[in-house]
């Protein structure tokens, strides 16, 4: 019988990419994740905010950014206001404060269609395996490694695999888009 270990990994790693991804769309409430695409020139190198400072909530609409090296101060805030995510920087003695704006129906709708063109490049990613996947099971049956009837038999089982890995992508999405019009 066919090996889809490999696949399975696939399927899961993709939906942790989209959980990661979706972790930086806004949905007017403060979350330290909205900052994981945000990099600080420091130090000679590129580092992740989360690296060189503790990030956490301050209320639900505003972030605090404490830096670990007070000289980075201005180096995450210029991170922060040149990654263009419409985040509001102040900074004072102690650290950085970032506020969330309220957001509006054209950026709430912005944000879906974000969240839409996401969940497509996911599945497009899960289509792609599947069909490497199919590609093989092509190959093991030209090869006579193995029958018509298994791989018939695997062939509906990438089917079942792609169809319940894209059901979690879809529930991904929608509690997404729950979170953006909430």
């Amino acid at each position: 019988m066919y090996n889809f270990s490999d696949f399975k990994q696939k399927i899961k790693d993709t939906e942790e990419w989209l959980a990661k991804e979706f972790s930086q769309i806004r949905t007017g409430r403060a979350t330290p994740a909205m900052l994981d695409g945000v990099f600080v020139d420091v130090y000679g190198s590129q580092m992740p905010v989360n690296q060189v400072a503790n990030v956490s909530i301050e209320d639900p609409r505003t972030l605090r950014v404490l830096p670990w090296d007070s000289s980075n101060i201005k180096a995450i805030e210029k991170a922060i206001l040149i990654s263009n995510t419409g985040l509001s920087v102040s900074v004072d003695d102690k650290g950085i404060r970032i506020s969330f704006p309220p957001l509006t129906t054209e950026s709430r709708g912005n944000f879906v269609k974000i969240a839409k063109s996401k969940l497509e490049d996911a599945k497009v990613t899960l289509r792609q395996e599947r069909n490497k996947v199919n590609d093989d099971l092509g190959n093991k049956k030209k090869e006579s490694e193995m029958s018509e009837d298994e791989v018939t038999r695997a062939k509906a089982e990438v089917d079942k695999l792609i169809k319940e890995g894209t059901d979690k992508l879809e529930i991904l999405t929608v509690k997404k888009e729950e979170e953006i019009m909430n």
